[in-house]
């Protein structure tokens, strides 16, 4: 089974701290949480990331630059705009992107 590798980047700590439990409660999916959108550039650059979680509480312009930037990667990393709506949705718009991980 493939290991999926998250960066949450998001402005609100207690939300970002949620994501990262219910994203870990998947078997093979890890998380990181990230709250400074500068230092996310560095960490998509230098670590393996499969999918880029945008929170809540970031600049409009912030989020098209860093879709711009994850788009120009030679990675294969993918962003997800997720706002909220619980666990099931999480795993449909991450199931949308890597549909061979469906059981």
């Amino acid at each position: 089974m493939k290991t999926l590798q998250f960066l949450v980047i998001g402005k609100n700590q207690e939300i970002l701290e949620t994501l990262k439990r219910i994203i870990e409660n998947n078997e093979g999916w890890k998380a990181e949480i990230q709250s400074d959108e500068t230092a996310s550039y560095d960490y998509i650059k230098e670590n393996q990331v499969d999918i880029v979680l945008l929170s809540s509480g970031l600049e409009e312009q912030f989020e098209k630059d860093i879709k711009i930037f994850c788009e120009n990667l030679d990675k294969e990393t993918k962003v997800i705009d997720h706002y909220g709506g619980g666990s099931g949705l999480l795993k449909n718009e991450v199931y949308s992107l890597f549909p061979n991980l469906q059981g």
